[in-house]
């Protein structure tokens, strides 16, 4: 599959391009295309990681049909030859890179879930002993599990901006108390079901971040769902709380770019091969160890 850094399928109508994604509005629908790009830190880097958008494509697909049961979510197909026929035309770079998905109205929210201290997370306890102003207990390590996995909601940034983590008293004032509470109880019930199955694959999924939306008034699952991405993965063998975690997510790139002193802000600068292989290894070794236990 040849490396990708962008689409430009002007049949298709208006691209809205995300710091991944590029999503195309076909009439009822939605066609996602993700790419070989890669954010650090809210910025998109210069430089493709070979494989990232299939991988990060196969793994949403698995999860999205291995968690229907807890609550429905936007996929459709990744079967090309079922996609709208102004689609075929771009049939050999869609395949293994893209989905066709019901069109939802995402919420302004984002809603992650940790189950060990790490991150921002883990920022915000040094400081005071909450994340998401949820009181934690006294004496944690850095990648401690916590004693129960929790919901720590944040609010949307545009491109380049940071997300901003929020408690789920503002959650409720921005989404309604309804929507707020019921997208928190699928949230932790979908971190529960991706926790247990991960470590029969020898992972530790730390946190995650979902995306929900409304169709017909109904909340769904939306965007991409547990990927390196969008969760922090740590091989089982290997974790020892108190510190940082080796990892088969982005947190190797974002080592990289803390160690150059980069400041975080565009633009990124560009890649060494070295980087760009062994984070693209890592991405591979997540999908290679899932996947068994998803099929």
């Amino acid at each position: 599959m040849k490396t990708m850094m962008q689409t430009d399928f002007k049949d298709l109508g208006p691209v809205s391009r995300g710091k991944v994604r590029d999503i195309y509005f076909i009439g009822d629908y939605i066609l996602i295309v993700t790419t070989d790009r890669i954010s650090a830190f809210d910025v998109v880097m210069p430089n493709p990681v070979p494989s990232k958008g299939s991988i990060l494509n196969q793994l949403s697909v698995l999860w999205f049909l291995k968690t229907r049961d807890i609550i429905s979510n936007h996929f459709i197909t990744a079967d090309v030859e079922k996609y709208p026929e102004p689609c075929q035309k771009y049939a050999e770079e869609l395949q293994g890179r893209s989905m066709l998905v019901k069109k939802a109205t995402p919420l302004p929210v984002e809603c992650i879930v940790r189950g060990y201290i790490s991150g921002s997370g883990w920022k915000s306890y040094k400081n005071d002993r909450t994340v998401c102003d949820i009181l934690l207990p006294d004496g944690l390590l850095e990648s401690q599990e916590l004693p129960e996995p929790i919901f720590t909601p944040s609010t949307k940034a545009e491109q380049g901006f940071h997300d901003q983590n929020i408690s789920m008293k503002r959650a409720e004032e921005i989404l309604g108390v309804d929507i707020a509470q019921s997208a928190k109880k699928k949230s932790l019930a979908l971190y529960t079901r991706a926790r247990d199955l991960a470590k029969q694959a020898g992972i530790i999924i730390a946190d995650t971040k979902m995306e929900f939306g409304l169709l017909n008034n109904e909340l769904i699952l939306i965007d991409e769902l547990l990927t390196p991405d969008s969760s922090r993965f740590w091989p089982a063998d290997c974790y020892t709380p108190g510190g940082p975690q080796p990892s088969f997510d982005k947190q190797f790139l974002r080592d990289y770019l803390i160690s150059i002193g980069w400041d975080q802000k565009p633009p990124a600068p560009e890649l060494p091969g070295q980087i760009i292989a062994e984070t693209s290894k890592k991405y591979q070794e997540a999908l290679a160890r899932l996947s068994p236990v998803l099929k």
